[in-house]
């Protein structure tokens, strides 16, 4: 009789953790770099190479949260789709520049 393949990569308590913490992490990190204008001096594609790695990583831990990343269902499909769209969505962000508002004078 064969058994069912299981593959577990990180624990669930320790997938959520991390699932729930390196977004908040991610979001400072993409703060800071606005804030020092690092953004500027880092190529394009370190920037979208970092950010393919780390939907990556959360993907997985977003398909072990319940306990093994394999077997996995629709709704997990769905939510790493959805976090790969965000990343590439915050990868597009961080490379714009704000827009120029003529409108906003402060030297009246």
């Amino acid at each position: 009789m064969a058994h069912p393949v299981s593959i577990v990569v990180v624990d669930s308590r320790t997938a959520a953790t991390l699932a729930q913490v390196m977004p908040l992490l991610l979001l400072t990190l993409a703060v800071e770099l606005r804030r020092t204008q690092r953004h500027r001096t880092v190529r394009r594609w370190r920037i979208g190479l970092f950010l393919a790695v780390f939907g990556l990583v959360e993907v997985v831990l977003v398909l072990s949260i319940d306990g093994s990343f394999y077997p996995f269902q629709w709704f997990d499909i769905l939510s790493t789709v959805m976090i790969l769209w965000l990343m590439s969505l915050i990868f597009r962000l961080s490379l714009s520049e704000p827009p120029k508002d003529n409108g906003d004078n402060d030297a009246d």
